[in-house]
């Protein structure tokens, strides 16, 4: 039975669908105090495969209530997925006092899960914070499908060489053209600098792809570089279209000829389900 997030409802029935599992009847409430309640009809699952994204700190919540649902409904085994984990990108203590976020939420993750899924995550090592460990399902793939079938002369181009693993797969998910990254210096939480590869892009569509788009800010300004060098067409991908704020904003203002995102992420740009690939690990 699959049981879904309030933050993964459209994916949660997409993956119900390519298993032939059953969809959990859900329901989601907040007491005037503010506390939140996620509870889970009267069913007996054998085993309850819970789809939840984390992009909030009450959608952390919520899920650990619904592993502690599934448990009381009588499912015997609890599967956790989580196509985008927040607070992930915190993994490690960068300065003296901080916390491991990533570390704390897969503590309390592992307690009610007896096996995690993690699409994506922002460095794979995060699995190893799970108890046990979890699996890191990769759907770059998925963001080849949404792009035109006729592409003039792609390059596939990163924001940085970490990600630089995103753009191949997605070029060879499409089936031709070459990658390159730009090269990126993080200042601070909101502030990066980029600076532009030596890829030739005069006349040709270029394919700009990471993993997570957050506040769009190194985005629009690789986007932005493209423009200036002569770039017949850009579009954006990435696996999680958090957009916050005025990210879109921010795309369209640099030219962006289009943006694509999955469904780990319910937005307006989500092109693409990453159900199949979540359905191949099930």
């Amino acid at each position: 039975m699959i049981v879904s997030g309030s933050t993964s409802q459209s994916l949660a029935a997409a993956l119900a669908d390519e298993l032939d599992e059953p969809l959990a009847p859900v329901e989601f409430e907040r007491f005037p105090d503010g506390e939140q309640l996620a509870s889970i009809g009267e069913v007996s699952p054998d085993r309850a495969v819970i789809v939840a994204s984390t992009p909030t700190s009450d959608a952390h919540v919520e899920l650990l209530q619904l592993q502690d649902a599934a448990r009381e409904a009588g499912a015997r085994e609890v599967v956790t997925v989580i196509p985008y984990m927040g607070y992930a990108r915190q993994d490690d203590a960068f300065n003296p006092g901080e916390p491991v976020s990533a570390r704390a939420m897969a503590r309390a993750i592992s307690a009610g899960s007896d096996r995690t899924l993690v699409v994506n995550p922002h460095e794979d090592a995060v699995c190893d914070f799970f108890d046990p460990q979890a699996t890191a399902v990769d759907a770059a793939a998925r963001l080849a499908d949404p792009l035109p079938d006729a592409l003039t002369d792609p390059l596939f181009l990163s924001p940085d060489e970490g990600a630089l693993a995103i753009a191949t797969t997605v070029r060879d998910a499409y089936g031709t053209g070459e990658t390159d990254f730009f090269e990126k210096t993080r200042h601070s939480g909101s502030e990066v600098e980029v600076s532009p590869s030596d890829a030739a892009v005069d006349g040709r569509d270029v394919v700009v792809t990471d993993d997570i788009i957050a506040t769009g800010s190194t985005m629009s300004e690789a986007v932005g570089i493209l423009d200036e060098r002569g770039a017949a067409r850009v579009f954006v991908t990435c696996v999680h279209p958090l957009l916050a704020r005025n990210a879109p904003t921010k795309l369209a203002r640099a030219g962006v000829e289009a943006v694509y995102g999955t469904d780990t992420l319910e937005r307006a740009s989500s092109a693409v389900s990453v159900a199949p690939v979540i359905a191949g690990e099930l």
